[in-house]
């Protein structure tokens, strides 16, 4: 079951949170829309800023847009002249307020959106694919990570039949709610055509917190104050 459905979805409400915060009956519709549309603007504009997520919430009448970047000097620019660029942008697609903020990732070869970029990236290149995913999971393992896949689909190396080929190092414990599995998607745009590539990285488990009445239960210990 693990291996057929989106790790980010499979999880959600066990150890992930959603990436998209706020609840509307009559205005769902709209506001759904102008969260694609936000998200597809970020994408277009922040092509060298390394954005690795994006967080959108809806308090009141603003909306707040949280940018998770590698290079988050990219995106601020010069006395922060690329993010009012940015935020105006936003501001005319959504036609509300826009509070944005940038925050800094701390190991980018932890992030699998990332990942799958810069083997995108490489393979506009045209560096050999298995040399490319090779390098990507050497330095996501030697970055902490307990393991990666990696799967490239299209025309790999300019043939004709288009095939997918996969990398697998370490654990992968789809199956696994606990498991703390980050997935990326990327695109190539090469001579040839378009080549897929997805990205799984395993950081380990994320073990739920004991209550105290079960801890109790389980120790014979009364509790103080009983």
């Amino acid at each position: 079951m693990g291996q057929k459905v989106h790790p980010y979805g499979f999880r959600l409400g066990v150890n992930q949170d959603w990436r998209t915060r706020w609840y509307s009956e009559k205005s769902y519709t709209k506001f759904l829309l102008d969260d694609l549309k936000l998200r597809r603007v970020v994408e277009q504009k922040c092509v060298g800023g390394a954005v690795a997520r994006v967080e959108i919430e809806r308090p009141g009448d603003e909306v707040h847009v949280t940018l998770y970047s590698a290079r988050p000097g990219i995106l601020i620019g010069r006395g922060g002249q690329n993010v009012e660029m940015l935020k105006s942008e936003l501001e005319k697609v959504s036609g509300d307020k826009i509070r944005l903020t940038v925050r800094e990732v701390e190991h980018a070869e932890l992030e699998s959106a990332l990942v799958a970029r810069s083997i995108a990236d490489r393979l506009q290149e045209r560096i050999p694919f298995r040399r490319a995913m090779r390098q990507a999971s050497f330095r996501t393992l030697q970055s902490g990570a307990k393991g990666i896949k990696i799967k490239c689909s299209g025309r790999l190396g300019g043939l004709e039949i288009a095939r997918t080929e996969t990398l697998r190092q370490g654990q992968m414990p789809l199956h696994k709610l606990r498991a703390n599995i980050d997935y990326g998607f990327a695109e190539a745009h090469t001579v040839m055509g378009r080549i897929g590539v997805k990205v799984w990285i395993y950081k380990g488990d994320i073990i739920p917190e004991v209550k105290e009445e079960h801890a109790t239960a389980e120790t014979g210990e009364v509790p103080q104050g009983t």
